[in-house]
């Protein structure tokens, strides 16, 4: 099996890393492999956008020649996860929760609409322990953190999380093959790629 990360700009060597730890846990050969041109998605049985600045990964993307590839790959039902940046990447809407909409660059392949800084900004970074619907708890670790304001269509809450300023609200929504978070699995546990990795194995 052949899983892609987006290697443009944030923390994909962590996402590499839980892969590899994702595919011993479950004793299956995986080869990683950074994504940075479209010649990096061919073969590929799942992908990982990650986090990182939004804006910054979508706009190298498009000097790449590598957005409309990703948004092609991605709806022609390959599965993926995107988490913090990726997760915005991957909305139809995002706005700002300071500026309001946004121009960005997205890939506009899930049925949600996100708001980037949720809760707060860099300062107001937290963790705490979520429920996912058929994972279990898992360590959400939330920095400078969207939130998933609203699913329609094909889209579905996996998780919340209750914050004192912004209330109950989405941190985890799936669509077919498709995940989006708005924390970070990568920096406490393999739970999600290990289930990435389950879906592509279907």
């Amino acid at each position: 099996m052949r899983v892609g990360v987006v290697a443009l700009q944030g923390d994909f060597p962590e996402h590499m890393y839980m892969l590899r730890r994702a595919a011993e846990e479950l004793s299956m050969g995986v080869e990683v492999i950074p994504v940075k041109g479209p010649h990096h998605l061919r073969d590929l049985d799942a992908l990982v956008l990650t986090g990182g600045e939004s804006t910054t990964i979508g706009l190298l993307a498009k000097k790449a020649g590598l957005l409309e590839h990703l948004r092609d790959y991605l709806s022609s039902g390959v599965p993926a996860l995107g988490t913090c940046a990726g997760a915005i990447l991957m909305a139809k809407e995002v706005r700002d929760a300071v500026v309001g909409p946004t121009s960005q660059p997205i890939l506009g392949v899930m049925d949600i609409s996100v708001v980037r800084n949720a809760f707060g900004r860099q300062r107001d970074s937290f963790e705490a322990d979520i429920d996912v619907e058929g994972i279990g708890r898992v360590r959400g670790i939330f920095i400078r953190a969207p939130a998933i304001a609203g699913v329609w269509g094909g889209a579905a809450p996996l998780a919340y999380a209750q914050h004192p300023r912004a209330g109950r609200v989405i941190v985890l929504a799936q669509q077919g093959p498709l995940i989006a978070s708005a924390f970070h699995p990568e920096l406490s546990s393999t739970d999600l790629h290990r289930h990435l990795l389950g879906l592509a194995k279907k």
